[in-house]
């Protein structure tokens, strides 16, 4: 079996968490009809997201990883309307995602 490099594995929990924030909120909002707790869902992942970038890559990257949730978030809206909801979101959360795995392991690099 294939080994993971140690800088991609350190960084897949805090890419899941952001993805699973995106996907997860808005499937939980749609879901059940209820924006509220897909929002909910969004800000307990974008949280934990935040706290294990911090953690790894310190405030500056944890920062910018957060913001670019942030707007992911807000941008997949106005996405949605050009290519449909599920296709924007998961647009969107592959870019959070590609960024997080790629910030986490330059400062690994950097640092490491």
């Amino acid at each position: 079996m294939a080994r993971i490099p140690n800088a991609l594995a350190s960084t897949a929990p805090a890419a899941l968490t952001a993805a699973s924030g995106l996907v997860g909120g808005y499937g939980v909002a749609r879901w059940t009809g209820k924006r509220q707790l897909g929002g909910a869902v969004l800000a307990v992942a974008g949280a934990g997201a935040a706290a294990q970038w911090y953690r790894r890559s310190g405030a500056p990257a944890a920062a910018a990883l957060t913001g670019l949730y942030v707007a992911a978030f807000g941008g997949s809206h106005p996405l949605a309307k050009k290519m449909g909801a599920w296709p924007s979101v998961f647009a969107v959360t592959g870019v959070v995602t590609t960024a997080s795995v790629l910030t986490s392991a330059l400062v690994t690099r950097k640092h490491g």
